[in-house]
């Protein structure tokens, strides 16, 4: 009976841990990173060196802005050279500043989308590098240069619709914050500190139990990593399915670097479950390998006897 009644706990443990793994590196992630502005910028600042992302800026500014350009016969002429001017601009620090700004606009948006004070979608607006690449490009004479727009140009991150079913999930997380994290920790310690309490009498039992549930817990916190690599990769494909097939690769590389945290949190909570749980199955069996008692060999003792006692022998020297 205390044997299923230990699988059962066992059991509960393991689901239990499962579910708030990710759910304290979620709300924790939220908190810490999508609620920050600082935190955010400097998550997608890199972006600005992605092919990805320079492609996809370049092919929408050069779009936008041959709109109002008409060359006639030599359309595309000067598309391909406004496209390479703008992918020229993409290496600059002009280029990743304007990027950074952007950016951090944008990030006003995630937040107004995650509170629902908006149903639109999040996207990044470009109208700040289309100001910058139309005056380098006016301040090195090129002769179209005065006509590109510089207007409201977008890169869409998350679609209305996803956003709204996104919203009431991300106000449970930021509720959270940090506390879901405190008490998955407590949780865990309570369930090995009641193992040890419930072995019973003895260093023994008391140690095994403790080895035992440390084992559980090591490979609850090892699940629950892998179901928040899981909930990563879910979210990733069904955020992108709404992106317009122009802008996935530019809105892929943003998601992966907002979540490029949560990913390396995955990756270190399921190493570290693992070696607990390896450390302490290990423990476990060396504390219940069989001991053998010690051979002991008789020890003789010599007994001194005194003057009249039964049993002496007297040696006298020079006697016959």
């Amino acid at each position: 009976m205390r044997t299923y009644l230990s699988a059962a706990l066992a059991v509960v443990v393991l689901v239990l841990l499962a579910v708030l793994v990710p759910l304290s590196a979620l709300s924790a992630w939220v908190d810490l990173e999508i609620d920050d502005t600082d935190r955010y910028v400097a998550a997608v600042a890199p972006l600005a060196s992605d092919p990805e992302v320079r492609g996809t800026v370049s092919d929408l500014i050069t779009d936008g802005a041959m709109k109002q350009i008409d060359a006639g016969p030599i359309q595309s002429t000067v598309r391909d050279f406004l496209h390479e001017a703008v992918m020229s601009f993409t290496t600059t620090d002009a280029f990743r500043a304007a990027w950074n700004a952007a950016n951090r606009t944008a990030h006003a948006a995630v937040t107004a989308a995650l509170n629902g004070n908006t149903d639109e979608a999040v996207t990044i607006d470009l109208a700040p590098m289309t100001e910058q690449v139309k005056r380098n490009l006016e301040e090195n004479g090129v002769p179209v240069a005065d006509l590109i727009p510089v207007q409201h140009t977008d890169i869409t991150i998350v679609s209305a619709d996803r956003a709204d079913q996104l919203r009431q999930t991300f106000r449970w997380l930021r509720a959270g914050s940090v506390w879901p994290a405190v008490g998955t920790v407590v949780f865990a310690v309570l369930t090995v500190a009641v193992a040890r309490l419930r072995g019973g009498p003895g260093p023994g039992r008391s140690t095994r139990a403790t080895l035992s549930a440390t084992a559980v817990a090591g490979i609850g916190f090892a699940l629950g990593a892998l179901v928040l690599r899981a909930v990563i990769a879910i979210a990733r494909d069904r955020v992108l399915s709404e992106v317009p097939d122009s802008e996935a690769g530019a809105a892929a590389a943003v998601y992966d670097a907002l979540t490029a945290s949560l990913r390396t949190t995955a990756w270190t909570v399921f190493a570290a479950g693992l070696a607990v749980a390896l450390c302490a199955v290990l423990g476990r069996l060396w504390a219940a390998r069989p001991r053998t008692a010690p051979v002991t060999q008789p020890v003789r003792r010599a007994a001194v006897d005194g003057p009249g006692k039964s049993g002496s022998r007297d040696c006298r020297i020079g006697e016959d």
